[in-house]
């Protein structure tokens, strides 16, 4: 039997309800709206981490971000961690990554924080020593470093990575993505550098919302493009080697992540006076929501950083503007993809998957960006999966998870897993035939930087259920208990007021934590 293509778009901060299947009645994304149509549609799909670097951890593992070791942004994807695109290659699949990877560090800098060499050992080079020697200083962990990207003509990519036999990789977000598209841009214009950038930006004073810039970057010149371009290249290639083997693509885009940048008739294309204002958007009391709100009213607010920050109503109209720009020059692309596919004839055995790697809030409880404080537009993202096998539209309501990806993956490729992998096979929710069931997920949240007001690193577990979200905060966030269908704007907090719902869901979280357990390594011999 013939083995399935996958191709998986990915994009980056993409809440679920910026989708035009989604529900969203301005954002105009018709070629992803049509994979919709012709696939299940995943109502309650979230995180395993609200974060870039954990959650792409996740979704290549399996696992958990307090298994895999990816607890924050900054810390590296082991090598040695099994993932799934590794496993498809060791059964016979050809895989590409064409695009954002950021499972390694991708800015060049110095972490934020260490271990103080006064109350903890250091090696010959003054790291710290770790209670696991995790070993991750090496060149092999420099893939996605732009410094060397910048620096030595020569660098690339070592393959296989992580999986992937084929790279084509983007770093960094928006019009200053670097790794091989700065390179390819190069290439097709040799000043390409000097027309992208703050500091190159074209004027337009009706956009005044932080990290914005009008590029001088043609569309067709914008990284969104190259992706295209380069997922097109890799199809055409496929088709003409006459290779029976089946293909993984993973296309993943840096867009609609911050700063906000859509080239071309993109960054007009959606005027802010018709963006939605959020009904919470002057809500929010946690103490991180109010110190963003001192910040600003005290003129010392920062927000030209990947922090969260508190936005007015007509900032986050222009965001919104601009993200939707972005998202619809990603849909243009995805359109390319897909129109390819059927020129080739490899729709007719190629599964079309969609997610992000997380959300944004955009506007709830006035705040932008990410943080500690899961809100549903930051932890719900949409997840599509269209299937040759039956290309009948549907949508469900099962919850489900980033590690649920891979299992999904390999069950519908008829390869069993590797053990230790967490995620739990949708195939039966996709299909409508036997649907998971599952009670309630698991978010993991760990922060290695402080900042936001607070003075320790914060560690934060959500349980998602059907009805509920409770929020459990280490040492000073705050515990959070909402019930998400009474109050979908995660206003009145019932942690105090229910302390038997509350109870009652503790208990289900400690279960899920014991559940979630790292079960390897496996014993090598009876003791």
């Amino acid at each position: 039997m013939r083995k399935p293509n996958f191709l998986l778009f990915i994009t980056d901060q993409h809440r679920a309800d910026n989708l035009g299947c989604y529900g969203n009645q301005i954002v105009k994304t018709p070629n992803i709206d049509s994979i919709s149509a012709r696939g299940t549609r995943f109502e309650k799909f979230y995180v395993a981490n609200p974060l870039c670097q954990p959650n792409r951890s996740s979704l290549m593992t399996g696992r958990m971000p307090s298994v895999h070791g990816v607890r924050c942004n900054g810390t590296p994807l082991s090598q040695s961690a099994r993932t799934y695109v590794e496993h498809l290659a060791d059964n016979g699949y050809e895989t590409a990554l064409i695009g954002k990877s950021h499972l390694q560090n991708m800015t060049g800098k110095k972490p934020s924080w260490s271990p103080s060499s006064e109350d903890f050992a250091v090696d010959e080079n003054g790291i710290p020593m770790q209670a696991f020697d995790w070993n991750m200083n090496g060149i092999e962990y420099e893939n996605e470093n732009p410094n060397f990207w910048r620096n030595q003509k020569n660098h690339k990519v070592i393959t296989p990575f992580y999986g992937f036999d084929h790279v084509d990789l983007c770093t960094e977000h928006s019009d200053e993505v670097g790794g091989a598209y700065e390179r390819w841009l190069l290439e097709k214009e040799p000043n390409g550098n000097s027309l992208r950038g703050r500091d190159n930006c074209q004027s337009d004073n009706n956009i005044t919302t932080p990290q914005a810039w009008k590029t001088k970057l043609p569309e067709e010149l914008y990284p969104s493009a190259y992706i295209g371009d380069m997922t097109l290249d890799y199809l055409d290639q496929h088709a003409a080697s006459n290779d029976d083997k089946p293909f993984f693509i993973q296309c993943s885009f840096p867009d609609p992540h911050h700063p906000f940048t859509p080239p071309g008739k993109y960054w007009d294309m959606y005027n802010p006076d018709d963006m939605p204002i959020s009904e919470t958007i002057n809500d929010g009391d946690s103490s991180m929501e109010i110190f963003l709100r001192d910040q600003l009213e005290n003129n010392e607010a920062i927000r030209n950083t990947q922090m969260p920050y508190i936005a007015n109503a007509r900032e986050i109209q222009e965001a919104m503007a601009l993200t939707f720009g972005m998202i619809t020059m990603i849909d243009d692309q995805i359109g390319r993809v897909l129109a390819k596919l059927k020129e080739l004839y490899l729709d007719e055995n190629t599964i079309i998957i969609f997610t992000s790697d997380h959300g944004d809030y955009m506007g709830d409880h006035g705040l932008m960006l990410k943080g500690p404080l899961h809100l549903q537009g930051m932890i719900r993202v949409p997840f599509i999966w269209s299937d040759p096998e039956d290309r009948s539209a549907k949508i469900t309501s099962s919850l489900g998870q980033t590690i649920d990806i891979s299992s999904t993956i390999l069950e519908r490729a008829n390869i069993k897993p590797y053990w230790g992998i967490q995620g739990t096979s949708l195939n039966g929710d996709i299909s409508g035939k036997q649907p998971t069931n599952r009670e309630a997920l698991l978010i993991e949240d760990d922060r290695q930087r402080i900042n936001l007001g607070f003075t320790r690193f914060q560690k934060i577990r959500t349980l998602i259920t059907e009805k509920y979200r409770c929020t459990f905060g280490y040492p000073d966030a705050r515990d959070e208990l909402y019930d998400l269908l009474a109050d979908p704007g995660e206003l009145n907090n019932l942690w105090d007021s229910k302390p038997e719902l509350r109870a009652q869901l503790t208990d289900q979280l400690m279960r899920m934590i014991l559940e979630y357990q790292d079960p390897t390594p496996i014993a090598t011999a009876i003791a």
